[in-house]
């Protein structure tokens, strides 16, 4: 597949920069694979999308507060994961030519540049900084928990598991809900910058399944998966992975689905990798047809912006 597949025009302003009041008072185009059938609702409408006896997956793990700013040189240090004890993280920081490993900055100690402007680094205590928010948000977050799932429980994601910012607890109550962990790394939203999809590399993020939610999730007659992160893990396990581990399953299109029915998606940046996945599953042109239509109607789009149910 050509990276040239994965763009489209998008006006700055369908960017969106702050999230709603309230989070399901967003808007939700659906979807209809088998009829072609396009419906515009509001978030909160999703149980009368569902039927009765479908079981909607989320992922629960919760953004740490991962990018921690440096004084000399001016920059950043973005915690990615934690890997071991005495403090050891893997992170990205900028700028990485001005950096030195066996130095200070902050609470922060750069141990060994790993490339790509990644490092292993040592963290004085628990993380500490400000939410980790994309580039293209430009405002800043008066309630960084705006920028957590309302279900958000074990820490662990530089970035948050999007497509789950619109639910309520009000809304969760009226679904049969399972949870899934999967700790999201950056590299999930990295663009691709190979000119065929199937060059890039997409690097692995810890997972976690409980053996009683993988037995209700198996059995299903239809499952909802929330997020992209969450259909990654379903269909790693679908495939014989275990219930706990690293996945860096990459879904493109010609992907078989084993194990999701539906899919609750936000609308993805260009040439990114989870726009793949929204085209393996609903079709290429399908997608763009998809797309074109929420522009065309003023969707709000990525991070804060309004969500996609595909059926």
């Amino acid at each position: 597949m050509k990276l040239s597949e994965l763009d489209y025009s998008l006006p700055t302003e369908l960017i969106a920069q702050r999230p709603l009041e309230r989070r399901d008072d967003s808007r939700l185009l659906v979807y209809e694979r088998a009829s072609g059938e396009v419906r515009h609702r509001k978030f909160a409408d999703l149980p009368a999308e569902l039927e009765p006896d479908e079981i909607v997956v989320v992922n629960d793990s919760r953004v740490i507060p991962a990018r921690i700013p440096i004084e000399r040189p001016r920059g950043e240090v973005l915690l990615l994961e934690r890997t071991g004890v005495d403090g050891l993280w893997e992170g990205l920081a900028r700028p990485t030519r001005r950096l030195r490993a066996g130095r200070r900055y902050g609470p922060v100690e750069l141990v060994e540049h790993l490339g790509e402007g990644r490092w292993r680094l040592r963290l004085d205590g628990e993380p500490s900084g400000e939410m980790p928010l994309p580039p293209y948000i430009t405002e800043s977050l008066a309630d960084p928990e705006r920028y957590q799932t309302v279900y958000s429980h074990p820490e662990g994601s530089a970035a948050a598991p999007t497509a789950g910012l619109h639910f309520t607890p009000e809304l969760l109550g009226r679904l049969d809900v399972e949870r899934v962990t999967l700790h999201v790394g950056l590299d999930t939203f990295r663009p691709v910058s190979a000119e065929r999809l199937e060059e890039h590399e997409l690097h692995s993020e810890r997972y976690e399944v409980d053996a009683a939610a993988w037995e209700r999730i198996r059995a299903a007659r239809l499952v909802l998966a929330v997020g992209t992160t969450t259909v990654r893990v379903l269909e790693s396990v679908a495939r014989g992975a275990p219930l706990a581990g690293r996945t860096d399953l990459f879904v493109t299109p010609g992907f078989e689905f084993r194990r999701v029915d539906s899919m609750l998606t936000n609308f993805h940046l260009p040439r990114s990798t989870l726009l793949a996945l929204v085209m393996a599953f609903v079709g290429v042109e399908e997608t763009r047809r998809l797309y074109a239509l929420a522009i065309e109607e003023r969707y709000r789009f990525y991070s804060f912006g309004d969500a996609m149910l595909v059926r």
